[in-house]
């Protein structure tokens, strides 16, 4: 046992929290810190566009696109996804797609094993893509870096299993809280990104504090302002049932997301071409969607900020009036990020997903503003509850969610309307979930696999084990009784009348003071508890425990069957138990 078992299960978590949060904190430093520098390299000078930033990165409102070489974005995103999938593919193959997959499956299915390669080409990998203009998320590969790290440490320390799965899932949130910015939210989200419809308790506490010290640790370098900056505005509860409209519009919009994402990842599995090829067709897609509306590159964070604030001469398209620029840009991002990252580039969905939902919220505050111009002077607040809405139903994460883009927005009076259009998203969105390594509930989980499994004892029948017939009947002398315990190493026997009725047992201590002539029939014991066929493994064992005996009587409508011995229980119980393990050899192999 290690120096961290031995501890009290809140210092032990206290301590490993902190150790996480660090882990989360160098990791999105690291990662922010590569990205910006390939942005540089590839968007800035190579294409030599104008790129929106965020408020709480420096961004501001009154930003002027400018196309630079637009016609090389397509380039850009293919040298993007050529170098990523090089990397990707020859070094590790497991860390395409997005990362925070890939981590939830490690948590459920592999103990919370990550190979210590995958961090770096992740990390890398990752930062290419998005930095050369392709169109996915930051906190995948930021999520997958944290948990990783959290498994090699586990590892070291010598942790079980269940609590290097522990590990792995803090630092999904941490990762995501920290690079988001959403301490709180982050928290929430490793407890519930596991699952679609439950929560994992004993994270919670581990992940406050690994969230709150990467919080800490990034924002000291880049700033503690949210993100998406302060949203203002006062909450009116006369837009209420136009946030509920919004909320089953993301809902539909959601499904849309999954089965485009997986379906352009399902055609890119079965391309029957070098798996190194096909980020960079994917990417060449990407970039030619980025011809129409280069909105749709990289995270897209800037744009979300500008449409929030309505300033929309901001936005930009060669063929494209804005209005219908608007109207669009939801669907080619679901197109772009599928493209991006099903094709089998790197970077994460969560992102994307805030995008999309922005879009859609404008799009329809848009619409409100124009129908009802007092009740919605401004698109703001549909933008910001748009985000929470689609993604807590395409991340089937609708608690976290809503308090991860309240942390990004400063936008704590739009509680109630968010509240409302997130619960009606993931109530249309179903079963359909961005994350494919999700479980349905703990109880679904191979993590939870013993915890919820019914006990052997309990499956097995008194039908499935050997009997053996060993009695005495009741006009039988003690001496051949005496003589047939001593046989079988027993201290009673069975006792059966002349047409095999089961009448009761015989004891040791009561035989051996009895003459050996008298009939077994002086000294049974009525009412001795006995079993059916269709009883259970575990209704033998209680009988055997309380009678403190080595056999139970077998009885079908009063005739006697036999005698189950504990011998042959056990055997039958490890030959079952092997059976099983054969099976699941075969299925691993």
């Amino acid at each position: 046992m290690s120096r961290f078992e031995r501890l009290p299960y809140f210092e032990k978590w206290f301590i490993l929290g902190v150790i996480a949060g660090v882990i989360a904190g160098i990791a999105a430093t690291i990662f922010y810190t590569l990205l910006h520098i390939f942005e540089f390299i590839f968007i800035h000078k190579f294409i030599g566009v104008s790129y929106p930033e965020p408020l709480g990165e420096g961004g501001n409102l009154s930003f002027a696109f400018h196309p630079g070489n637009y016609y090389l974005i397509p380039v850009s995103v293919a040298i993007g996804g050529l170098l990523s999938g090089l990397i990707v593919y020859t070094f590790a193959p497991e860390a395409e797609g997005h990362g925070t997959d890939a981590a939830i499956r490690a948590y459920h299915y592999y103990q919370g094993k990550i190979r210590w390669v995958v961090i770096p080409v992740k990390i890398i990998a990752s930062a290419i893509t998005i930095g050369s203009g392709g169109s996915a998320g930051r906190e995948g590969p930021t999520a997958q870096f944290s948990a990783g790290i959290g498994s090699i440490l586990a590892d070291l320390l010598k942790l079980p299993p269940e609590d290097r799965r522990k590990m792995v899932a803090v630092g999904i949130g941490a990762g995501i809280g920290t690079i988001f910015k959403t301490p709180i939210g982050g928290a929430l989200l490793s407890a519930e990104i596991l699952y679609r419809r439950d929560l994992e308790p004993e994270i919670l506490y581990p992940s406050l504090i690994a969230s709150a010290v990467g919080y800490v640790i990034f924002g000291s370098i880049y700033g503690f302002t949210p993100v998406f900056g302060y949203y203002s505005e006062s909450f009116s509860p006369l837009r209420l049932p136009l946030y509920a409209v919004l909320g089953i519009v993301n809902g539909l919009v959601a499904i849309l997301y999954v089965k485009l994402f997986y379906g352009v990842h399902s055609f890119f599995k079965k391309l029957k071409i070098s798996n190194y090829f096909k980020p960079v067709l994917g990417a060449l897609i990407t970039g030619s969607i980025a011809l129409v509306a280069p909105e749709v590159i990289s995270t897209g964070y800037g744009w979300i900020n500008l449409i929030e604030y309505e300033k929309t001469n901001a936005f930009y398209s060669p063929f494209l009036p804005t209005i219908l620029l608007l109207a669009l840009l939801p669907l080619l991002k679901i197109l772009a990020t599928s493209f991006s990252i099903g094709s089998g580039g790197s970077g994460g969905v969560f992102a994307p997903g805030l995008f999309i939902g922005a879009f859609v919220g404008a799009d329809l505050g848009l619409i409100f503003n124009h129908i009802f111009p007092n009740i919605v002077p401004t698109i703001a607040p549909f933008v910001i509850i748009g985000m929470a809405s689609f993604f807590g139903a395409a991340g089937k994460v609708p608690l976290s969610v809503i308090v991860m883009v309240t942390e990004m927005t400063g936008s704590l009076q739009l509680l109630p309307g968010t509240m409302i259009a997130v619960a009606l998203s993931y109530l249309v969105s179903g079963n359909y979930t961005i994350y494919q390594a999700q479980v349905p509930t703990r109880r679904d989980s191979p993590a939870h696999k013993l915890e919820y499994e019914i006990p052997l004892l309990q499956i097995l029948k008194v039908s499935d084990a050997q009997l053996s017939d060993i009695r005495v009947k009741i006009n039988d002398k003690v001496s051949l009784a005496l003589s047939k315990m001593m046989e079988n190493n027993f201290l009673s026997l069975p006792v059966t009348d002349d047409n095999d009725r089961f009448v009761g047992a015989v004891y040791l201590k009561d035989l051996e003071k009895a003459d050996s002539n008298d009939i077994v029939g002086k000294y049974v014991v009525r009412g001795v508890p006995y079993v059916r066929p269709e009883s259970t493994f575990e209704d033998c064992w209680d009988i055997m425990a309380r009678l403190r005996s080595r056999w139970v009587c077998v009885v079908k409508d009063g005739k006697y069957l036999g005698v189950l011995t504990m011998d042959n229980l056990l055997k039958s119980y490890e030959e079952k138990v092997n059976k099983f393990k054969q099976n699941d050899s075969t299925k691993i192999a």
